[in-house]
């Protein structure tokens, strides 16, 4: 608990911050464990309950482990249209897990969305930061097995 102490007292202890304090445990442990809500609510004076409305409001919270890597796929118009689906299940086949899955490594959790803003790239992928449009079934295999 002393990591979720430090981020919350970088920002002063200040409930305000909130969602930039989640964010920040977000990023740093990959998901809000029980405990982390807890000693948030204590700490900030914050109800529990109030801290899990924001965490199941944004899908940039997750309340279950995620894995070291992100892999997105978009599901939005443009990119449905142009085969989203068969990536979809490209991604899957890879990664041999279910959208809204870590695999058991706990190396890559896969997520669909409804847009990641590159329309013209579609059907598109993201894997952690990087975008990836129509990649073909050898290059989706290549860019998992590149993550350490």
């Amino acid at each position: 608990m002393k990591q979720v102490d430090r981020i919350i007292d970088s920002y002063h202890n200040d409930k305000n911050a909130l969602i930039q304090i989640l964010l920040q445990i977000q990023k740093e442990n990959r998901w809000l464990s029980p405990a982390v809500i807890q000693r948030l609510s204590q700490k900030l004076g914050v109800p529990t309950n109030q801290i899990y409305n924001i965490a199941t409001f944004y899908k940039a919270f997750s309340l279950k482990p995620r894995g070291r890597h992100s892999v997105s796929v978009c599901l939005g118009t443009a990119c449905h249209v142009r085969g989203a689906p068969r990536l979809v299940d490209r991604v899957k086949e890879v990664l041999e897990v279910e959208p809204g899955e870590t695999t058991a490594d706990m190396k890559f959790s896969l997520e669909t969305v409804n847009c990641l803003g590159c329309c013209a790239l579609g059907p598109v992928m993201m894997v952690d930061d990087e975008y990836y449009g129509n990649p073909a079934p050898t290059e989706i295999k290549k860019l998992i097995e590149s993550c350490d």
